[in-house]
């Protein structure tokens, strides 16, 4: 049956929300900690799980439509109508699904809010660190639109090193 199917699918996509999740705090931790040498394998993971979620979501969607259509409806329905349109047990399992993925979604807004925070702020720190080397202009143009002499900072860089 079609509703079976739509619900299968969305405990995988809760399944997949719950390790992009997992992998946002991990890249959350990398970030807190100061381990920027780990970041772009924490990205890449998160990266990965996105992947995953869009292909199931296009998945998702396919079956959604088919299961409007078995219901009568011309359009692919949202959880709530399928909730709303169908009987007992299928409405509150469409209601659950649905209440866990805004949970989800929720928590994952505010986790990717906190990592970019974290990220403006590492940013922040290392532009002003350049800056304490010395006179270094930090902005990549001029007032005119040009590139300005980068061979002092290379200089101060490499001695440095």
């Amino acid at each position: 049956m079609a509703l079976s199917d739509v619900s299968n699918i969305l405990w995988r996509e809760r399944q997949l929300l719950e390790l992009l999740v997992f992998k946002l705090e991990e890249e959350q931790l990398v970030l807190a900690a100061g381990r920027s040498r780990w970041l772009a394998y924490a990205t890449r993971e998160v990266e990965n799980v996105l992947g995953e979620i869009k292909r199931i979501e296009l998945e998702r969607a396919v079956l959604v439509a088919d299961a409007g259509r078995d219901l009568g409806l011309s359009g692919s329905p949202t959880l709530r109508e399928l909730a709303g349109l169908t009987t007992s047990p299928w409405d509150g399992i469409f209601a659950e699904h649905r209440r866990a993925l805004l949970t989800l979604a929720q928590e994952i807004d505010s986790i990717t809010k906190s990592n970019r925070d974290l990220l403006q702020r590492g940013h922040q720190a290392a532009r002003e660190a350049i800056a304490a080397m010395g006179e270094i202009d930090i902005d990549a143009y001029d007032a005119h639109g040009t590139l300005p002499d980068r061979s002092l900072a290379l200089r101060i860089v490499d001695e440095a090193i």
